[in-house]
């Protein structure tokens, strides 16, 4: 798992897999999930993240929650 950090856009990429996007969804209008082309989460952004993240409802949330906790952003689950 990896993360590229925006700071300009407040924003987070956290990458989990580097197979070719497929499709993404958006959950709101701060939260998107990206698949691969096997369907599986490849990565997740996270916009206004200086503000904090709410963790609902996002794949693999208790890794994401660890990883976001690690680089000091604010969780809310």
């Amino acid at each position: 798992m990896r993360m590229k950090y925006d700071r300009e856009a407040d924003a987070i990429y956290i990458l989990f897999s580097d197979k070719p996007y497929a499709y993404g969804k958006d959950l709101d209008n701060e939260r998107r999930v990206d698949y691969d082309i096997d369907g599986n989460v490849r990565g997740i952004e996270l916009l206004c993240v200086s503000s904090g993240v709410i963790t609902d409802d996002l794949p693999n949330r208790a890794e994401v929650e660890r990883f976001l906790y690690d680089k000091g952003i604010k969780v809310f689950a």
